[in-house]
């Protein structure tokens, strides 16, 4: 039995590109300047301009993206803000760290992203409350952005995209994070662009929205240590911005890597016995997971590793059936989200995985389902 197979691998990625990241990092270092310097402003520059709005601005977390983007809008305390509960808690800790309530909403079984069908069902339930919708591209999957914005315009509501798992997937020409009023990206390590260590940035096409935002990243600075707003400490430090350059260049490449091993996948396991992971009409997936369900998810995952094969759930309770959640309030039902919980089950899948290596999970998932 060789090494074990990694579901994720973010060293693969620096390795990859090594020669040119350390060069960036020695220029950067050598610079002298370590915060919201020419590295990040450039960044900010490259990567507004391939989700292709006008502003960019680097903050620390994706997690500080969606705070800062809701209280670039004005959104605090007595505002309901419409989510899922399938998604990362860090999502809703973001709408309770600027004030807001979250109010969730059910998802789409076969997309797992937020039910457009229910939207208008949650706002009758709090109408008067609701104030935005920050709907989720989850595991490289598009949520039904044309639907959300349609929603959001006959409501007069905010929308900010929750990208951290999206970064290059798009719903025809467009980008996720150029549909909504704002956008929050994260680059943890193991994203579809990760840095080495904690990042984030926000992107808008409103001028406004970009210098309030911009403001609020830095204590309320529109002058130095005056704050005319309470904001908060959230940069981006020049030598992440530095490596996200470089790696900026190679994400449509390494997102065609996923979608090549995400086929291998697809076309393999047909006959596995497993719910395998869809594609909208018109939506391009960015594999930033890649997702199977089976009512035997714990023994197909032991047997994976039994083979040296590792898999991660993504995620194994919803927000709401989390201690620190569960006062939510529920929008719709959560029938879906509660159903797919239990069978989820992340294969591995990155650029540098192989297709050999893919094959071999594949064989290995066709195995126990024989």
């Amino acid at each position: 039995m060789g090494a074990k197979i990694l579901p994720t691998d973010p060293g693969a990625g620096y390795l990859a590109h090594k020669d040119e990241i350390d060069h960036a990092v020695r220029r950067a270092c050598e610079r002298g300047w370590y915060i919201l310097g020419d590295e990040v402003s450039r960044f900010e520059d490259e990567f507004a301009d391939y989700i292709g709005v006008a502003h960019g601005i680097g903050v620390a977390s994706g997690t500080d993206a969606i705070e800062l983007a809701l209280r670039a809008c004005g959104i605090g305390r007595d505002h309901v803000v419409l989510t899922v509960s399938h998604t990362a808690s860090a999502t809703v800790a973001a709408i309770e760290r600027c004030g807001a309530t979250a109010a969730l909403i059910d998802i789409n079984p076969s997309t797992l992203t937020i039910d457009v069908d229910q939207l208008e069902n949650a706002y009758a339930s709090g109408a008067g409350q609701i104030t935005a919708i920050v709907p989720v591209h989850l595991y490289g999957h598009p949520a039904n952005m044309p639907a959300i914005m349609a929603f959001a315009q006959r409501h007069d509501l905010y929308v900010i995209e929750d990208c951290a798992q999206a970064h290059g997937a798009h719903i025809g020409e467009k980008k996720v994070g150029a549909w909504g009023h704002l956008a929050a990206f994260s680059f943890y390590p193991t994203k579809n662009l990760g840095g080495l260590g904690d990042g984030g940035m926000v992107v808008t096409r409103d001028t406004t929205l970009a210098q309030t935002t911009k403001m609020l990243r830095e204590y309320g600075w529109e002058q130095r240590f005056i704050s005319n707003a309470p904001g908060i400490n959230s940069r981006l430090d020049e030598l992440q911005a530095a490596v996200l350059r470089v790696r900026l260049r190679y994400l449509d490449q390494e997102n065609t890597q996923r979608q090549k091993i995400a086929a291998i996948y697809n076309a393999r396991l047909t006959s596995a016995g497993i719910v395998l992971p869809t594609t909208a009409p018109g939506c391009n997936h960015a594999y930033h997971q890649y997702v199977v369900r089976t009512p035997q998810r714990d023994g197909l995952r032991k047997h994976l590793d039994r083979h040296a094969i590792g898999t991660l759930i993504h995620y194994p309770a919803a927000v709401h059936q989390q201690p620190a959640y569960a006062h939510l309030p529920h929008a719709t039902s959560l029938d879906e989200t509660e159903d797919v919980v239990s069978q989820i089950l992340s294969l591995p899948i990155y650029p540098q995985l192989g297709e050999q290596r893919a094959v071999m999970v594949a064989d290995q998932v066709i195995a126990y389902s024989q």
